[in-house]
């Protein structure tokens, strides 16, 4: 740990001295907050405190961060913390998202958007997306109504229960406004692609009884295409040279033939539409193959109306009433490539083929009939309903039911209807009862009547449900010779249902996409908490005051069972200037709802049995001591290649188990005023983590270890028939096998002072990644991700970084900002190769703010203010780079108008 914190200085040197520090701020030193004598709820703990600093690292962006930060939705905040890593869904990475189309999350530490959980107003936010979904979807909270967001970097399942692994995102909205605020802004790409637009909003009154808010607020941005933005995809065809590439689904047709004399060629039919229908040619990758680039969008469309309140009525001197209300709509689309006939042999009489052998059509894409787009509208309601209140001598305490609903219809356009396509490709069937004969060989052959009988349009629906009732109370139960010891109560009872129900066709398995089934399931848990802070000394030298906090939570569900987890911090005030803290917890993420109730299945699925043929010479000694042992008969052999293998949701999933661990220290640094240093290390251990194991894995993992030792041994994976040795039993199903550990530093340095006349605040974080290694198994190899990009789930460089400065003076406020990407390796690439190693990337943005009057201020602003383009990556996701990293719009500029009533 010495040497990383000595890094983290190291670099914080070097970044000071070469100006490249990067953005976002949270609560700096000259903050005041703590010394009011009110008391506060601080994310991490539910105990009311003077002190706004707690035991836990808490990340804290507030209205005026969010506002100068330039950024439009709360996905952009987040996402480019230093504290995120890997991948969470965007407008630029929607093809890869893992929570449906069109979402937007959070990954804290790069564990994974459904280990991190994400509060509103200290509650739970029902899960968001097409249906039965793992986690939030931040398109639904709009900008304009909050007042901070506090980030927890810590597991606080002892805190909030289950998913708080990697730690929680609490955003706290405004409770009250007077008056009426307008604002309007509107941006762009500089060549003007990519526009943006956002309207919002916001009006309220107070009076002695109560408060309301309401927001309303319209965003919406444009589509920028893959190809306008990259250009062609690249591959190092040629050592040390990129070349343009393309999908080997080509738009006449790659085909294979499989009789005669040139059986194994393969040949390409006809791509020009003016051409003879029945010319082929054999087939060259550089000559036919398609593009895709200009079939896909590197950022794409989204359109967000959103509507919220937020109110209180004291009801007496001791009892309030509140409510929020929030509703958000969402309509997305992302724009796909044709879609690709693949597998269809078509016998050498066959009258649209022109070869006289029999062929297989590997490839063809259908351009004819046009670019596919995947759609969503959805719709989340969220509302809250409670009293709070103060008993006897300052006990304070809330009851409030929770209640939220997404629905959400989704699809697809242009999918192929199998079924139809095989009766217009069968001579025997089409040309009468409507079927009209369909030739797919050779681009242009397909008439518009053959389009209009086999493309279709899919529509799915699908959804999430949440409702949670909870009561907390807290106070001061007695008085220790250090202090007061605070306590916090509560009990929740919480209840979570998903579904989703793909088109009919889809789950008949006849069109030309995944095969899928319907999705329906909810657990229900109850829960009890209680916390505390014991003040164990106080006033001696070298000890302001020495506080130990406890808390557990106690969590039963009718799923699995129960589950309890703690936590224990310890609070070292050591001067007015320095403060030591440290943590360790238990934390638990539970299977969601697809990985539950997932439609269970059992398929035909391509399987190797390794004790096929263990008694012969040659045969592991292992493996034949182990199949010998599992009572498989001598001279036994696996008929065929697959084995009939249990797919889906598994009921019997357990929670993941995660060991966190936190230290660190917050230094008012005496040489300068308003000048604080934080450094916090932390360390998290997951273990049994949910993952899919293919069934040949399974077995050859059991069978290669010594006594048949392995947890894949047990009759949960698989099992053999008695009397035959036949495998009557194995399991793809997703399992509790997985470890995982990630560890680093944070730090967090924050001046405030005055330079020319002008109110200057500056903030910097830093994180450091030292070690992020997965185990898919026990017994399996280690993967490190530490340091590299990983071609599919983002990237986890060592180093991220955020500077920020905020400068004011009279009528005008200037913020500049740099965020810092470090280099990565290619986890997928040889040294050497081109696109190896991402270098290290700097974004910097700029914004001006000129106060007209106390009604009226206009901002402009530019992010990516140097043009910077993303970095080619060898595995890259889309656009030639990693999407879920790099920014692909370039230069944006922005205006931004708001007059208050």
């Amino acid at each position: 740990m010495q040497k990383l914190l000595k890094s983290a200085v190291a670099i914080g040197v070097s970044a000071a001295l070469f100006n490249t520090t990067t953005v976002w701020a949270q609560s700096g030193p000259g903050d005041t907050e703590a010394e009011n004598v009110e008391k506060i709820t601080v994310t991490g703990s539910r105990i009311q405190r003077i002190e706004a600093e707690s035991a836990a690292p808490v990340q804290v962006f507030t209205a005026e961060d969010i506002e100068v930060s330039g950024m439009t939705s709360v996905e952009m905040i987040l996402q480019r913390m230093s504290a995120s890593a890997g991948f969470a869904g965007s407008q630029s990475n929607a093809y890869w998202t893992g929570n449906g189309y069109g979402t937007a999350q959070v990954n804290l530490r790069g564990l994974g958007i459904n280990r991190t959980l994400v509060l509103l107003n200290g509650r739970r936010v029902v899960n968001g997306g097409t249906g039965a979904n793992s986690s939030v979807d931040l398109n639904m909270i709009p900008v304009e109504m909050i007042q901070r967001i506090e980030v927890l970097k810590d597991g606080a399942s002892a805190i909030y229960g289950a998913d708080a692994v990697a730690g929680v995102v609490n955003i706290i909205t405004r409770k009250s406004y007077d008056g009426f605020t307008i604002e309007g802004r509107l941006g762009s790409t500089d060549d003007g692609e990519g526009q943006d637009r956002k309207v919002n909003m916001i009006f309220g009154a107070s009076s002695d009884k109560g408060r309301i808010m309401a927001t309303l607020g319209y965003r919406s941005s444009d589509e920028v295409n893959m190809a306008d933005q990259a250009g062609c995809a690249l591959s190092e065809i040629t050592p040390g040279q990129l070349d343009c590439i393309g999908s080997s689904s080509t738009i006449g047709g790659r085909a294979t033939i499989l009789t005669g004399p040139n059986a194994g060629d393969r040949i390409n039919f006809s791509q020009d539409a003016d051409g003879d229908g029945d010319f082929y040619e054999p087939y060259s990758s550089e000559k036919h193959n398609s593009a895709s680039f200009p079939y896909l969008n590197s950022v794409n469309p989204i359109t967000n109306w959103n509507f919220s309140v937020f109110g209180d009525y004291q009801l007496s001197s001791d009892t309030t009433a509140f409510t929020e209300v929030l509703y958000n709509n969402r309509t997305s689309d992302q724009l796909a490539t044709p879609g690709t006939i693949r597998g269809i042999e078509f016998d050498a009489s066959h009258p649209t083929n022109p070869t006289g052998e029999a062929i297989r059509l590997e490839g063809r894409r259908l351009l004819e009939g046009g670019t596919r787009t995947f759609f969503q509208d959805v719709n989340t309601f969220r509302t809250v309903v409670g009293l709070s209140g103060v008993v006897g001598a300052g006990w304070n305490w809330e009851v409030a039911y929770n209640y939220g609903r997404n629905t959400a219809i989704d699809g697809m356009t242009n999918i192929v209807n199998m079924q139809r396509l095989s009766a217009g490709l069968d001579p025997n069937t089409c040309g009468s009862n409507g079927i009209p004969c369909i030739d797919l060989l050779g681009y242009g052959d397909l008439s518009q009547e053959a389009l209009d009988y086999i493309m279709f349009r899919t529509t799915d629906n699908g959804g999430n449900e949440q409702r949670s009732l909870t009561a907390n109370i807290s106070g001061d139960l007695f008085e220790m010779p250090s202090g007061w010891v605070p306590v916090a109560f509560g009990v929740e009872h919480r209840k979570e249902k998903g579904w989703r129900n793909p088109d009919s066709s889809i789950v008949a398995g006849i069109m030309n996409t995944n095969q899928a089934d319907p999705i329906e399931g909810s657990y229900t848990v109850d829960e009890v908490y209680a916390e505390t802070s014991l003040p164990l000394l106080a006033d001696l030298p070298l000890i302001q005051s020495l506080n130990l906090d406890l808390a557990y939570r106690y969590s039963d569900y009718d799923t699995f069972g129960s589950d309890g987890n703690y936590k224990a911090s310890v609070h070292w005030r050591v001067s007015d200037a320095l403060k030591v803290r440290a943590t360790q917890s238990t934390a638990f993420r539970i299977p969601n709802i697809p990985e539950l109730f997932g439609g269970v299945a059992e398929g035909n699925l391509t399987t190797t049995d390794p004790c096929d043929g263990w008694d012969q010479a040659g045969a592991n000694p292992t493996v034949a001591a182990n199949c010998q042992a599992d009572g498989v008969p001598a001279g036994y052999e696996q008929f065929g290649a697959t084995v009939l293998t249990t797919v889906g949701g598994n009921p019997d999933l357990k929670p993941e188990d995660a060991d966190t661990f936190t230290a660190g220290f917050v230094w008012d640094i005496g040489s300068a005023d308003n000048l604080q240093l934080t450094v916090d290390y932390y360390d998290i251990d997951i273990e049994n983590a949910i993952q899919r194991i293919p069934g040949s894995t399974k077995l050859s993992v059991c069978y290669n270890s010594e006594n048949l030792s392995h947890p894949f041994c047990s009759p949960e994976h698989f099992t053999r028939d008695s009397l035959t040795g036949d495998i009557n039993f194995l399991s793809a199903q997703p399992t509790n096998a997985a470890t995982e550990n990630v560890s680093g530093i944070d730090t967090a340095l924050f001046y405030n002072t005055e330079l020319l006349g002008w109110k200057s605040d500056f903030s910097w974080n830093v994180s450091y990644l030292n070690e992020y290694t997965f185990a898919p198994f026990v017994g399996a190899d280690e993967i490190e991700y530490a340091g590299y990009i990983t071609g599919g789930r983002g990237s986890y460089t060592h180093w991220r970084s955020n500077a920020s400065g905020t400068f004011m003076k009279q009528d005008w406020r200037v913020h500049y900002s740099v965020q810092y990407i470090g280099p990565a390796d290619d986890i997928n690439a040889a040294p050497g190769d081109i696109g190896a190693r991402a270098p290290s990337v700097f974004y910097h943005n700029v914004q001006g703010t000129y106060f007209v009057n106390s009604k009226l201020s206009v901002t402009g602003g530019v992010n990516n203010l140097f043009d910077k383009e993303p970095p080619y990556i060898q595995s890259w996701t889309d656009a030639n780079t990693d999407t879920m990293t790099y920014d692909l719009l370039g230069r944006q500029l922005y205006l931004k108008v708001r007059y208050s009533f």
